[in-house]
């Protein structure tokens, strides 16, 4: 048995991290890691993604129903069209962190999701970017990098098509969240789930 997972009180094995709380328990067997498609989604898990920037993930998962409501539900051409004012309404909303900068990336990062639909969508360009098959599963928190070459470049990407607040960290916590790549560690029972909705076999 691994050691780095938490039998639970249903019998599975889970990677230690998705125990510790009830909503942590959820996201890990619900989320975390299955395949995310769609504009709006990808602009709603970029986002959330850069506003944990120096905070815990817990403190996001709270929040984002308040986040989903703030922003339009992720519908990037609204929020592509926020003004000063809408700004400040934000900057009022304790449903959400109230971050100026975290705010304004927001902002600007839904206008970039508009405009990248000339060029394929940001489906296509975060897609393009997913894990080859065949990599080894983790057999512990310390085998999950922070980030890889593969988020390097995606933040890159992201960044050349009017990105902003997204560096190579947050571009990798993303592609964890979004199913590019399979960070469930070996023995966890989401782990060949995760890899059979990505289409990838589990090593």
């Amino acid at each position: 048995m691994n050691a780095a997972l938490v039998i639970g009180d249903d019998g599975l094995a889970r990677c230690a991290w998705g125990t510790s709380t009830p909503d942590y328990l959820d996201y890990h067997d619900r989320e975390w890691g299955r395949p995310v498609r769609g504009e709006s989604a990808l602009y709603e898990r970029f986002t959330l993604e850069a506003f944990q920037s120096g905070l815990s993930w817990l403190t996001i998962l709270r929040k984002r129903e308040g986040f989903r409501r703030a922003f339009a539900g992720f519908d990037p051409d609204q929020v592509a069209a926020f003004t000063d004012a809408d700004l400040d309404r934000l900057l009022g909303d304790a449903a959400i962190v109230r971050n100026r900068a975290k705010i304004q990336a927001t902002i600007a990062n839904a206008a970039a999701v508009v405009a990248l639909r000339e060029q394929g969508g940001l489906e296509a360009l975060v897609w393009s970017f997913a894990e080859p098959a065949g990599r080894p599963a983790p057999q512990s928190l310390a085998e999950v990098p922070a980030r890889t070459p593969e988020s390097t470049a995606l933040a890159k990407a992201l960044r050349r098509a009017g990105f902003v607040f997204v560096g190579p960290t947050t571009a990798y916590a993303a592609m964890q969240a979004c199913g590019l790549v399979n960070d469930h560690l070996e023995g966890c029972w989401s782990r060949p789930e995760v890899a059979a909705a990505a289409g990838r076999a589990t090593p």
